[in-house]
């Protein structure tokens, strides 16, 4: 593992590349490669035994909480969108597996309220309860205008970010202890 590196030089410099993905993206299909910790990141199990439920698990920043839990002693669910995003959640996965913990992966869109329940269900079932809720998933598009926006766009930003926590933490709030977190990361 890298150990002691000065960040202002260890990792990529702008000016990066303007490669753009389809949504969703690929964290395979980055460049740079983004650093979640993989080789870096190391745990003092913090969190021994806790039982985490992160969406947006598969990539970005989702992946790298989802290791820097594991690594502190959690299990892990890991919820995901989409078939595209498989391959993503299976190194996600690897990673809290390699780490000794229990890694769950459900896959499925947040902005359907049966999904959610389904989410927050199967952490249950396969941990009891849950200590830390962390709603990380996100839609977001860049625009040059608010009048570039389509409505629909508009309805699944606000379905994903704002519906979506709701739909979570109203499910999740009855089966986490005196003491559990709810962390709203976009």
């Amino acid at each position: 593992m890298k150990q002691n590196l000065d960040p202002s030089t260890a990792f990529p410099q702008p000016p990066f590349p303007s490669k753009r993905q389809p949504y969703p993206g690929k964290e395979n299909l980055m460049e740079p490669k983004a650093d979640h910790g993989e080789e870096s990141y190391i745990g003092y199990n913090r969190f021994t035994d806790k039982k985490i439920l992160i969406t947006g698990g598969d990539s970005g920043i989702g992946m790298a909480i989802a290791i820097a839990f594991a690594r502190e002693g959690a299990d892990v669910l890991i919820s995901y969108l989409s078939d595209e995003e498989d391959e993503d959640a299976e190194r996600t996965a690897g990673y809290v597996r390699a780490a000794g913990r229990r890694a769950v992966l459900v896959k499925g869109d947040i902005t359907d309220e049966q999904h959610c329940e389904l989410i927050v269900e199967t952490a249950v079932k396969e941990f009891g309860h849950i200590d830390v809720l962390v709603n990380n998933a996100a839609f977001q598009m860049s625009r040059e205008a608010l009048g570039d926006i389509p409505t629909d766009e508009w309805q699944l930003t606000f379905d994903t970010n704002v519906n979506a926590i709701f739909y979570l933490c109203r499910a999740a709030i009855p089966h986490m202890p005196k003491g559990s977190s709810i962390i709203k990361m976009n």
